[in-house]
This record gives structure tokens, sequence and C-alpha cells, in this order.
């Protein structure tokens, strides 16, 4: 079997591809796996860079903690080197704090795009901006030892990184707000109850797990499974006659597909 080819690998992040399976590995389990500007800038090259036959993405992470979210240096007065520190953030314009967070945002939007589908494995601790990076893949494998928890409320701030939107649809408005709002702390059994998680597996057995889910994907013919994500991630935001029209336009382009009439 060929090994698989090593994309990249900086700022904490590695990516490889073997075939239609890229897998992102967060590797710097020393900080476990904090994050950082630049952290965000490399996540969102990989999602520009990824070879276009790339048909499930596998996000994973190395160590105890899949993410124990924002890197405290980014608390500190002085920030991260070469970074505007979060008192630079709040002196700036409206402006140019908004692109600034839209520029962080980018590293957790591409993970549901239609083309691909994104299954997060999480183990141990996964906080504040790594809750939201798991939110961020339409899957979540999780390890029976997981500990989800929303920490940006206690520190006087929401989130941002793109989470709430995946949060509510998952769980609903009522106990995203409790689990926002109170900063606890979801364990593996509630994630697994609450739809948070789609599979929950002894920590042992997390990444064999993932595999299998990822190859399962794999067995549909690649543009139905595009075409089927796409209805689906529209279904919330249309009326039931709208998502009806939706179904039909998307099973004419598959018949004509399969009968050799498409354009």
């Amino acid at each position: 079997m060929a090994k698989p080819d090593h994309v990249l690998e900086k700022d904490g992040v590695r990516l490889t591809v073997d075939a239609a399976i890229a897998t992102v590995t967060l590797a710097n389990p020393a900080k476990r796996n904090a994050q950082s500007p630049a952290f965000w800038r490399t996540l969102a090259e990989i999602g520009r860079m990824l070879p276009g036959d790339v048909r499930v993405v596998v996000l994973r992470a190395e160590g105890k903690s899949f993410s124990a979210g924002l890197d405290r240096q980014a608390f500190t007065p002085e920030g991260f080197e070469g970074e505007p520190s979060f008192l630079d953030m709040a002196r700036g314009g409206e402006a140019e704090l908004d692109a600034l967070i839209a520029e962080y945002q980018e590293a957790f939007t591409w993970w549901r795009r239609n083309d691909v589908i994104t299954i997060a494995a999480v183990q141990g601790h996964a906080i504040g901006a790594g809750f939201q990076l798991a939110l961020a893949c339409d899957l979540r494998v999780v390890a029976d030892d997981v500990q989800f928890a929303m920490r940006e409320t206690s520190l006087g701030l929401v989130p941002d990184l793109t989470g709430t939107h995946p949060l509510v649809g998952l769980v609903g408005y009522a106990r995203a707000l409790e689990i926002c709002a109170t900063g606890r702390f979801v364990h593996a059994e509630e994630a697994g109850r609450t739809g948070l998680a789609n599979l929950v597996v002894p920590a042992a057995e997390l990444d064999a797990a993932t595999q299998d889910l990822a190859a399962a994907l794999l067995a549909a013919p690649r543009d139905a499974v595009i075409e089927t994500k796409a209805l689906l991630r529209e279904a919330a935001s249309r009326t039931y006659d709208e998502q009806r029209a939706a179904e039909r336009a998307a099973q004419g382009r598959r018949l004509r597909d399969l009968a050799g009439l498409a354009d």
C-alpha cells in the first residue's frame, strides 16, 4: 500500500493526502494543540490547496487533547509576535476589526463546502476554539473521554469562530445557550445523546472508527453525495415547497448525468 503524501506541515498543523482521503492533524500536543492566528491561516491555506480528487477530510489531533482552544498567549498584553493583540484589535476601527475576525474565521468555514465531507475525530479536551473547530466539520466521532466546552462567555467574549450556527442546529437553541452561557463541560454520553456526536467509541478505537466511517462515505458516487449534502445543508433555510423543488432539480441533474445527457 502506498504511503500518504506529506503535503504540508507548519504552525502546528500537518496535511497528508491518501487518494480520496485527506487528513489534517493538529500536531502540537505539547501545547495541547492550542490555536493561534498563524494556526488559523495554515488551516485556511489547507482548505484552498486540497487536491480536487479529495472526497473526505479527516481532522484529528495528536496527544491527549484535541485542542485546548486559543493559546493563552493571546491574552497577554503583547499577544503573538507580529500579530495585533486583543488590545490593539479593540483600539482599531470597526471595519478593521471585522475584517480581522473574518480572516480568522476562514480557517473554520471551508469544512462544510459541498465537494467534501469532513469528519472530526475528537479526544480529550475540545475547548472554545477547539470546540468550534470540531463543530466546523460535518460529522464528529468522539472518544469516550471527550470534554467539550465553550468558555468564551466566561472570558467576557462570545464564540466568534463560526461555532454558534452548527451548535444550535445540532442541540437546539436552549441547550446551546446553556452550554455557552455556563461554559460547562459536555461529556461523551451527552454528546452522543444530543446529536453533537455521530459516534462515541473507546479512545483506543477512535482512529479505526473514523477510518471506517471515511471508507463508508466513499462508497456512493461522488456527485450523488455532493448533491445530497447540498440539499441537506440548505434544507433548514428553505420552505417545504422550496426544498421539494430543490430535490426535483437535483434529481433531474443526476438522471441526466446517469443517462449521459449532462452538459
